[in-house]
């Protein structure tokens, strides 16, 4: 869903800085890689992919990184998307970053399993189901963290139940 901004921010003091602008977009692009033509969504969660690779395997450092990024993610799309004109613009992959964290958390997978997952994400990032279509509504940052977090979730859920029936059915290891 793609809309532009009602109301653009006023010129007063509530402006963000140069700075904060341009660190905030890079946040939001994932240093630059939102601007790649071609799929930037898919580049975003190759990039979450990598991150996830480099984290090391503590819940608890997984679960902060989560919500590290749904905060930083949420305050830097706001100034994007007053930056871009446009809700949820398809520059701002930092979304993305997050889904595959959230997709990949508590799963005991190695890079096969990894990669299902990213499979998973991607189908329902783009799909978006009940409710993650009405989450990306919410207004200005959150609304662009807060759909992939959604289909993250459902991604989640997939690879879970891909793993639990591999394991059972003897279809093959996510391992």
């Amino acid at each position: 869903m793609v809309s532009t901004i009602a109301s653009p921010a006023p010129a007063s003091s509530a402006r963000p800085s140069k700075t904060v602008k341009f660190v905030s977009l890079a946040i939001a692009t994932v240093f630059g890689i939102g601007y790649v033509p071609v799929a930037p969504g898919t580049f975003g969660s190759i990039a979450g992919l990598l991150l996830w690779m480099v984290l090391p395997a503590s819940t608890v450092v997984q679960a902060a990184a989560i919500v590290a990024l749904l905060v930083v993610g949420s305050l830097a799309g706001n100034v994007a998307e007053h930056h871009f004109g446009r809700t949820d613009p398809r520059q701002v992959i930092i979304d993305e970053v997050m889904g595959m964290l959230i997709t990949l958390f508590l799963n005991p997978v190695a890079s096969k399993g990894a990669f299902v997952g990213f499979l998973f994400f991607r189908a329902t990032d783009v799909i978006k189901p009940y409710p993650a279509n009405r989450l990306e509504r919410l207004p200005g940052g959150i609304g662009v963290m807060a759909d992939d977090a959604m289909a993250a979730i459902y991604a989640n859920l997939a690879l879970r139940i891909s793993i639990w029936s591999s394991s059972h059915l003897v279809i093959g290891s996510f391992n």
